[in-house]
């Protein structure tokens, strides 16, 4: 996927799970309601249609306020490797932009690691809010697949 111009962000967490299981976590629209978010989110709406070129949308509840929706286009789907699309929030804030996330995922025995590369913010402010945003939901990935193992 093209890096898109601006500042990056990287980070990669080890879950208790096969690649496949992660891969559909990441993937299945009942499965993100599960994780997806900060803390104290929840996500009362989710589309996804997986496929090159196609589109998913996220409302997105926090514990408070309006909801809010992030939405994007699947640009690579390579099961149960890797995983690429845009990301745009649908009421976004001055320093919002476009961004391309790319999901890798490696096993590692009976875990998987997956790395993740978002690029294209325009100011550190947003890279931090994402990085806060993935770390939280990583954390509540490994508990969801913890929980269901």
């Amino acid at each position: 996927m093209d890096e898109k111009p601006g500042l990056p962000l990287e980070l990669s967490c080890v879950l208790p799970a096969p690649r496949e299981r992660v891969f559909a976590m990441l993937t299945e629209p009942t499965e993100l309601a599960r994780w997806w978010g900060p803390r104290g989110f929840t996500l009362p709406a989710v589309e996804v249609d997986l496929r090159v070129g196609g589109g998913y949308r996220f409302s997105m509840q926090p514990p408070a306020g309006d909801p809010f929706h992030v939405a994007g286009e699947f640009v690579e789907i390579a099961p149960p490797g890797r995983l690429g699309y845009t990301f745009r929030y649908e009421e976004p804030t001055p320093d919002d932009r476009e961004t391309a996330v790319t999901l890798t995922l490696e096993a590692r025995g009976e875990t998987t690691e997956v790395s993740l590369s978002q690029s294209g913010f325009a100011t550190e402010e947003r890279v931090a809010l994402h990085r806060d945003g993935w770390t939280d939901s990583f954390e509540r990935l490994r508990e969801a697949l913890a929980a269901a193992s």
